[in-house]
């Protein structure tokens, strides 16, 4: 509560200064993320789009941003994306001058007040006030080989956003949700007691899983260069498919953050509260854990864009530590004063555009480690560190709107863990960074196809090999048991691997239709092999092929 009222004073502090035009932010999954990143390779130099490491994309920016690569490069685009930077403009109305909105009007709207334009189902744009309200519906129908239940979710809820006189932004999500997933993902809830995406949930006719998910916030700007935002809701950053430092696995949290963006800097504060790992057994109040972490991107050049991240977790029973708020501070020194007590991680991540059509990316996350140890090569458990390198190519061998991207993952044992159950990089009983915690290695292919305005296809290949813990010891993968005896045994002998060595092979297809705007069809296929190599050999292979219309949301996957 003391952290709540400490995030809710401040921003109320900075609320009477605010006097600058005002934005929201691009949902999860939105499909203007695919073309701000495509533009972004395209444009290689320009500072319209180089800080694209802190997601999600602000509205406001993201229309100025494909106005900006229309008025320079309009003549050069490509069908599909000249319609993908169209479909952009009509569904950010309210960032448009109130000339421009006509042309993106609907011919035959709705009993006059609804669908005005074709993206909305009610959309208000006046003098001090804009308001925008959709419908969410996701409803998907799957069968699982050796299953003989019938897999769904089904989705209900809405989405709103808006802006008070031009200084407020606000923005809800609310949706109702009751799915049953393929059998791997319930061995992830059954050992995580989490269904992955969302926080309380109940079980659903038998196997099933029913949970609500609301999320909002809204957000004001102290100065021209610095954006505040306050709610509850979900960030993520980093170039990659997966990040080293934070990713938008888990559920949402609450939040406050500060984004500074001026010359050639764009620094970002965030503050966090998340729940503390939980049997969920009883009616009771889950623990509360604080983060604070902030990201600062250079543009070194204007093709080579390099950044500093720091984060800290720590737990405090009655209190939040107000020296974190510090926006500027390095956190590894308060956690030094504090006797070393919270858990802290450090990192350096890279972006560079380096020719036609090519963005190559990387991050580098340090937990703990000694030099010494590392040349000594003795596996040492406390050399705790993740790696990451990625590669992107769009409109791979002159085929426009064909995109690729290579990644490669690796985490150390131990990594993200602490020695208490508590301050370990975790929100809500999921992993706060990548979903596979630590002690792995991962390779990611992918590949993405739109050759017509409405349709896209999508293909992804995940391999990866992990080290996981067995019934009496921990080998350092998962990261909610304290890195401490009983459950680490030992100093040495730690690589990535080791313990029960897991091989996991998954290989998806969606081919998408967009029936009308936002409205998709989409049949997806998955066939995922796990093979354990223990005595005697482990194996448990599935495949599931799935149909589902979703309408102004996010799709649902389990990629891991």
């Amino acid at each position: 509560m003391q952290f709540k009222q400490s995030l809710v004073r401040l921003a109320f502090i900075l609320l009477p200064v605010s006097v600058f035009s005002q934005t929201t932010y691009l949902p999860q999954g939105d499909k203007a993320n695919i073309l701000m990143e495509r533009l972004e390779i395209k444009n290689r130099t320009d500072s319209f789009f180089n800080f694209s490491k802190t997601k999600p994309f602000s509205r406001k920016h993201t229309v100025n941003a494909v106005t900006h690569y229309l008025q320079q490069n309009g003549k050069a685009l490509s069908k599909v994306d000249a319609y993908n930077i169209q479909r952009v403009l009509m569904n950010n109305l309210e960032y448009l001058p109130e000339a421009d909105r006509l042309q993106y009007a609907s011919k035959k709207p709705i009993l006059k007040n609804f669908y005005t334009s074709p993206a909305n189902l009610y959309e208000v744009h006046v003098k001090d006030f804009d308001l925008v309200i959709n419908p969410v519906i996701q409803v998907t129908v799957s069968k699982e080989k050796d299953n003989d239940e019938t897999l769904y979710q089904n989705t209900r809820g809405l989405n709103l956003r808006g802006r008070i006189a031009n200084k407020i932004g606000f923005y809800a999500y609310i949706t109702d949700n009751q799915e049953k997933t393929p059998f791997y993902v319930r061995d992830f809830v059954n050992a995580r007691r989490a269904v992955p995406g969302a926080g309380f949930y109940k079980d659903f006719k038998g196997t099933g899983y029913d949970y609500f998910d609301a999320r909002g916030y809204f957000t004001f700007n102290v100065t021209k260069y610095i954006d505040v935002t306050f709610g509850y809701d979900r960030n993520f950053i980093g170039n990659g498919h997966r990040s080293m430092f934070l990713s938008d696995f888990g559920n949402s949290n609450l939040f406050l953050k500060l984004n500074t963006r001026i010359w050639k800097f764009n620094y970002q504060n965030l503050f966090m509260e998340l729940h503390n790992a939980d049997n969920r057994i009883g009616d009771k109040l889950i623990g509360k854990k604080y983060a604070a972490m902030h990201h600062l991107d250079v543009n070194v050049t204007k093709w080579l864009n390099i950044g500093l991240f720091e984060g800290v977790i720590f737990g405090r029973k009655d209190r939040f530590d107000f020296g974190y708020l510090n926006p500027i501070i390095f956190y590894r020194s308060i956690e030094q004063q504090n006797g070393s007590f919270d858990n802290s991680v450090a990192g350096l991540d890279a972006k560079a555009n380096i020719g036609k059509g090519i963005q190559v990316y990387g991050q580098l996350s340090l937990d703990e480690f000694l030099l010494s140890e590392i040349k000594n090569n003795r596996g040492w458990w406390a050399n705790k560190w993740g790696i990451q390198l990625g590669a992107k190519y769009i409109d791979a061998f002159g085929i426009a709107n064909l995109d690729l991207q290579l990644e490669h993952n690796r985490v150390r044992p131990f990594t993200y863990s602490h020695r208490d159950s508590v301050a370990n990089y975790t929100h809500y009983n999921q992993p706060l960074a990548h979903p596979l915690m630590a002690n792995f290695s991962e390779f990611i292919g992918m590949a993405r196809y739109q050759p017509a305005p409405k349709w896209l296809a999508v293909g992804k290949l995940i391999y990866y090999t992990q080290g996981r813990d067995s019934s009496n010891q921990s080998y350092g993968s998962n990261i909610f048991y304290p890195n401490v005896p009983p459950f680490r045994q030992g100093d040495f002998g730690y690589d990535i691997g080791s313990g029960w060595k897991t091989n996991v092979f998954l290989a998806s297809f969606l081919l998408s239709y967009e029936l009308r705007e936002n409205l998709f069809l989409e049949l997806n296929a998955v066939v995922r092999k796990q093979e354990t190599k223990t005595a005697p050999l482990i194996s448990n292979n599935t495949s599931v092929i799935s149909f589902g219309v979703r309408w102004n949301m996010q799709r649902r996957e389990f990629d891991f």
